[in-house]
């Protein structure tokens, strides 16, 4: 197998975002699902999130990549973000991930509130994403992300915070 050429700073420059959405879903207690991915062994935390596939509604991809990341969609919208929010990878990453065709992802970010259980999250779906799971204060979030994510994460809570503690 042949390793891939490195991308100089302006090739991904030129790249274009990955379309995607996030979810900060929030249980009765208003604290919110993080997990830890299956390829990331680290101590590192993230809220569900995933892309956009063609022609899709962005709420509709929040649902849907809910219920492949958690097992349920057991969630009603209460706010989306104003905007799209980009993040860029780390240089290193690029090549590695979307086969090297994005630069790091544009979300819409979703408020949610879980209508189910805790025994209504299943991380063993179809392809599981997370290995373990927890529920977080919102306040939390960004020292739980990796550091790439971390603006991202406190501009959510920012955004959101009239819903939070």
């Amino acid at each position: 197998m042949t390793a891939q050429p490195a991308l100089s700073e302006d090739d991904i420059a030129r790249l274009p975002y990955r379309l995607g959405v996030g979810v900060m879903l929030l249980n009765a207690q208003k604290h919110v699902f993080v997990g830890r991915r299956i390829d990331m062994r680290s101590e590192a935390w993230q809220m569900p999130q995933g892309g956009v596939d063609e022609g899709e509604n962005p709420r509709a991809a929040a649902l849907r990549e809910l219920e492949e990341e958690i097992g349920t969609a057991k969630a009603e919208i209460i706010a989306e973000s104003r905007g799209w929010l980009d993040y860029d990878l780390p240089h290193h990453l690029v090549p590695e991930l979307w086969g090297g065709q994005y630069r790091g992802q544009r979300q819409k970010w979703y408020l949610m509130r879980f209508t189910g259980t805790d025994d209504d999250i299943n991380l063993a779906t179809a392809h599981p994403e997370f290995f373990e799971w927890k529920w977080a204060e919102a306040a939390t979030l960004p020292e739980l992300i990796v550091p790439f994510k971390r603006a991202l994460y406190q501009h959510i809570v920012r955004e959101f915070s009239y819903y939070l503690p």
